[in-house]
C-alpha cells in the first residue's frame, strides 16, 4: 500500500475514532468535518472528487432538515412533553403500563418522524414526566433509546440510514413494507420482551405522585397536523419510488409556515436550533466513504461479500446481519451504512443479502452506546440531566436485547422471502 493510500487510512480511522469519543466534549461534527478538509487539504482526496461526494448527500441532508425542523416545531409547541405527561397520567399509577405507553409512543415517533426525533425530543420529554413521577427513570430512557433503532427499518422514513444504505436505488413502499414489515413487527416485539425481563424488577414499583394534565394547544394540535400530512407525503412519494429528501424539506417548510402565521411567531428562530453541524458532518462522512472508495479499500468488502453470497442465503443473511451488527459498534453506523450501500451497488448485490445489510446497520447499535449517532445522542442528553450511563452499563442491556431482536428480525426476513421469492 503507498504512501497516500496509508495515510488516507489513519486520517479517516483516526476521524472516526475521535467522532466515538469526542474528547474534551467537542462535538462530532469537529472530528469527522476535520478528518474531511485534512484529506482534501494534503490533496489525498481531489477537490472535485469531494464536491461529488458531498453533492451524492443532497437527499440525505434534505430528510435531515425536515425531520430536524419538524422535530424542533414539536418541541417549540410542547408536543412530546404533554405526550409524555398524558402517558403518566395513563398509566394509572403502575411503572410496567408506563413503560409499555412510552415504548408505544417511541415506537410511533420512530416509524413516523424518524430515529433522530425518537433520541434527541422524545428522551428529554420522558425524563421531565417520570421525574415529575418519582419513578426509576433508567428502563423508560432506555426504551428511548432502543425502540429508535429497533423500530428504525419500518419505513425507509425511520431512519436517515435507511438512506444511506440505498441511496443508489431507494425500493418502493409496497416492496418496502413487504421486505421489511414482517422483520420490523419481530424487532420490535423482542426489544420489548428482552428489556421488560432485563427490567422486571424496576417495573414493579407503582407511581405515587401524580403529573398535571397538560392538553394540547391548538398550536400543538396544527403542528400534529402538520406531521400527519408529512408522513402522508413521505408515503406517498415512497410509494411512487421518488426521492424522500425534497418531499421532506418542503412539507417541513410548509408546516413551519403555517404554525408560525397562527401563533405570530419567528420561524428563523426554529431555523437556528436546527443543528446544522450534523449536516457537515454527514457531507464529511461521505468524502471519507469516497476517499475509501477512490483507493480501492472497498474491494475488501467485496471480495468479503462474494463470499458471503457464496453461501445457502439463510446462512448469508444471518452472517451478513451480525457482521454487520456489530461492526457499527466499531464504526458507528452512518460511516458503516455508507461503506455498505456503496459495496451492495458495487457488488450489484441485491434481495435477502441488500435487506440482511440493512437490518443490520439499523438494529446493531442497541449492542452499545457507539452504534449509532442517534444514541451518542441520547447519552449526550443524559449526561446534561446529570445522568450517567456508561459503556458497559449499556453493554450489559444491549448484549441482551440486541442478539435476540436481529436473530427473530434476520429470520423474518428469510421466511419472507421463501414466502414471496423476492427479487
Amino acid at each position: 500500500m503507498q504512501a497516500a493510500q496509508i495515510l488516507t487510512v489513519l486520517i479517516i480511522a483516526l476521524s472516526i475514532l475521535l467522532m466515538l469519543v469526542h474528547p474534551r466534549d467537542l462535538p462530532e461534527v469537529y472530528w469527522i468535518g476535520g478528518g474531511a478538509l485534512l484529506l482534501v487539504l494534503l490533496r489525498l482526496v481531489p477537490l472535485k472528487l469531494a464536491g461529488r461526494a458531498v453533492a451524492e448527500g443532497l437527499d440525505v441532508y434534505l430528510f435531515l432538515i425536515g425531520m430536524m425542523l419538524l422535530s424542533e416545531l414539536a418541541r417549540e409547541h410542547d408536543v412530546f412533553d404533554r405526550l409524555s405527561s398524558l402517558a403518566v397520567r395513563s398509566a394509572n399509577g403502575s411503572c410496567s403500563r408506563l413503560f409499555t405507553l412510552v415504548y408505544v409512543i417511541g415506537t410511533v415517533v420512530t416509524i413516523f418522524m424518524s430515529n433522530d426525533a425518537t433520541a434527541i425530543v422524545l428522551t428529554p420529554a420522558i425524563l421531565t414526566a417520570v421525574r415529575k413521577a418519582r419513578v426509576e427513570p433508567l428502563p423508560h430512557l432506555f426504551t428511548c433509546a432502543l425502540i429508535a433503532n429497533a423500530a428504525s427499518f419500518t419505513l425507509p422514513i425511520s431512519n436517515p440510514a435507511n438512506l444511506v444504505v440505498f441511496r443508489n436505488g431507494m425500493p418502493p413502499l409496497g416492496h418496502w413494507l413487504l421486505s421489511f414489515g414482517v422483520p420490523s413487527i419481530l424487532s420490535i416485539l423482542a426489544t420489548y420482551a428482552a428489556m421488560r425481563r432485563i427490567f422486571r424488577k424496576e417495573l414493579r414499583a407503582t407511581i405515587e405522585y401524580e403529573v398535571e394534565a397538560k392538553p394540547l394547544t391548538r398550536n400543538g394540535i396544527l403542528v400534529l397536523g402538520g406531521l400527519a400530512a408529512t408522513v402522508l407525503v413521505l408515503l406517498t412519494a415512497s410509494s411512487l419510488d421518488k426521492d424522500l429528501g425534497l418531499p421532506t424539506c418542503l412539507a417541513a417548510l410548509a408546516t413551519t409556515a403555517v404554525v408560525s402565521l397562527k401563533a405570530q411567531t419567528n420561524p428563523l428562530r426554529l431555523a437556528r436550533e436546527i443543528s446544522w453541524g450534523t449536516l457537515i458532518l454527514v457531507a464529511g462522512l461521505f468524502v471519507m466513504v469516497d476517499a475509501v472508495e477512490s483507493i480501492g479499500a472497498l474491494k475488501l468488502t467485496q471480495t468479503w461479500l462474494t463470499w458471503v453470497q457464496s453461501l445457502t442465503p439463510a446462512a448469508g443473511a444471518l452472517v451478513t446481519s451480525f457482521a454487520v451488527g456489530i461492526a457499527n459498534n466499531l464504526i458507528n453506523n452512518l460511516p458503516l451504512g455508507l461503506i455498505a450501500g456503496g459495496t451492495l451497488q458495487a457488488a450489484h448485490a441485491n434481495g435477502l443479502i441488500a435487506n440482511a445489510v440493512l437490518i443490520g446497520v439499523d438494529l446493531g447499535p442497541n449492542l452499545s452506546v457507539t452504534g449509532s449517532l442517534a444514541t451518542i445522542i441520547w447519552l449526550i442528553a443524559l449526561r446534561k440531566e446529570n445522568l450517567h450511563v456508561n459503556f458497559w452499563s449499556f453493554l450489559k442491556v444491549g448484549i441482551v436485547v440486541m442478539p435476540v431482536a436481529l436473530l427473530l428480525s434476520i429470520g423474518g426476513a428469510i421466511l419472507i422471502q421463501m414466502l414471496f421469492h423476492l427479487p
